[in-house]
């Protein structure tokens, strides 16, 4: 049994939960408590629980209608129902509509503990199985690889080299190449295949909620930490870590992640107590971790130790004779997912995309090909409409920074310019935006709240 497995106890009899409360957490629960149904409700969005025990009847919303709930928001949770008049025919009704088990109030604590303990092995057993049907889904995610150019061969001869071993694998290049497709690819060829696959962007969370991100935090680490949080190491136990955008990790997190990639060991924001985790990372990165290194931004150290067996992932510019693949593969998923009778693209068509610079590389390729997919009422595409570069282009100058200003300054300028260009191109739709910006939505979020920006203000100026 998990010492950190959640329950959450829903009884409107205040010395019940009291009681629950104590002898559940003597058994090394962690115990929530709710008076009634819809109080429940509202601490499972707020976090969900491992098992919900949930008396039968009580005011408002019942046991069973309770359970009925937790099925359809939350099927992952398993839910236990008591009552102090048990009949046949409530256990049956009970058992039909999901519940793990029906048990008849009182209770003693060593079968009760037992009973939860049955819900959270069958809960384990539930997601493994998920996992390995993710797996197979995937179909290992090497099929998912599109390229036959030298440099995109190489590159699966690396990935099925190492994908069987648990090296660290480093995974460098430009935004948009696909490093998270590969990762996933290495995740899926591994021996950990039917374990998780956990991602986490380094570069979209301040230094503080990063650290919890990563590594969890202990109930009253913080302001606001009101229960123990289980963090992506955790998380992916037994599977595989992608520590995306390591590059932009601040120097202070990344001592605390030399320890764990050195010891397999850490502790949570707020703990004392040493957890032991076994994890394979993969780290990507569009930055030059080695000029990073002499710019004092990067560890020397935690360079060495991520710089075990290094990709580098092709820009589109370095295999364009692979873009008619491309172009192909895209059209075939965008018609199928948006239900369009495209097939194909011309010629014509595809000329001027074998010659353009492709700054966002396949990324931005898939976006030009979904957007021609969309607008197609027949089986051939005949025109792809290239986009405009977020950047604008400048003149040579040799003045670093003008009058008045620091480089903090003249880098949030810039950084506000390709923010609000790149939402006012998307019609203020944030995923695409950040798409486009070649970063994850929750980080462009991050960037707008930082820069204080307006969403729809932009819209519509």
């Amino acid at each position: 049994m998990s010492t950190t497995a959640t329950i959450l106890v829903v009884d409107d009899d205040r010395a019940v939960r009291s009681a629950l409360d104590i002898n559940l957490s003597k058994a090394g629960f962690s115990v929530r408590l709710a008076e009634n149904g819809e109080q429940a409700i509202t601490l499972l969005y707020e976090a969900p629980a491992d098992v919900v025990l949930t008396d039968l009847k009580m005011p408002g919303m019942t046991g069973l209608e309770l359970l009925g709930e937790v099925r359809q928001r939350w099927p992952g949770t398993q839910v236990v129902l008591m009552t102090g008049h048990g009949t046949v025919e409530r256990a049956v009704e009970a058992m039909r509509l999901g519940a793990h088990d029906f048990i008849i109030k009182p209770v003693s604590r060593a079968e009760l503990v037992a009973i939860l303990e049955r819900a959270l092995r069958e809960k384990s057993l539930r997601e493994r199985v998920e996992h390995l049907e993710a797996a197979a889904t995937e179909r290992f995610g090497f099929e998912h690889l599109v390229g036959s150019t030298p440099a995109m061969t190489e590159l699966y001869e690396q990935v099925a080299a190492v994908a069987d071993s648990d090296a660290l694998v480093l995974l460098t290049g430009p935004t948009g190449t696909g490093k998270e497709l590969l990762a996933h690819a290495i995740h899926y060829k591994s021996q950990r295949r039917s374990a998780r696959l956990v991602q986490v962007n380094c570069g979209a969370l301040p230094s503080g909620l990063l650290e919890s991100e990563l590594f969890g935090h202990e109930r009253g680490a913080f302001t606001g930490a009101i229960r123990q949080h289980k963090g992506k190491f955790e998380q992916a136990d037994g599977g595989t870590l992608l520590l995306d955008e390591i590059g932009e990790m601040p120097l202070e997190t990344q001592v605390k992640l030399l320890r764990i990639l050195e010891s397999g060991e850490f502790q949570r924001v707020g703990g004392a107590q040493n957890i032991k985790v076994d994890v394979r990372v993969v780290a990507a990165t569009n930055r030059d971790l080695r000029g990073e290194v002499q710019a004092g931004r990067f560890r020397k150290d935690l360079f060495y130790r991520l710089d075990v067996f290094r990709i580098e992932v092709p820009s589109l510019s370095e295999r364009r004779d692979d873009i008619p693949l491309l172009v192909d593969h895209f059209i075939q998923r965008h018609a199928e997912t948006h239900n369009k009778p495209a097939r194909q693209a011309t010629e014509a068509a595809l000329a001027p995309l074998l010659t353009h610079n492709w700054p966002g590389n396949v990324r931005e390729l898939q976006h030009v090909v979904e957007r021609a997919v969309i607008l197609s009422n027949g089986p051939t595409i005949e025109r792809f409409r290239l986009t405009e570069p977020v950047e604008k282009e400048t003149g040579q100058s040799n003045e670093l920074v003008p009058d008045g200003q620091t480089i903090q300054d003249v880098l949030r300028e810039r950084e506000r310019e390709m923010v609000v260009a790149a939402l006012r191109l998307e019609k203020g739709v944030q995923a695409r935006a950040a798409r486009r910006l070649g970063v994850s939505r929750a980080n462009l979020n991050y960037r707008i709240q930082k820069l204080g920006l307006v969403v729809k203000d932009i819209v519509y100026e």
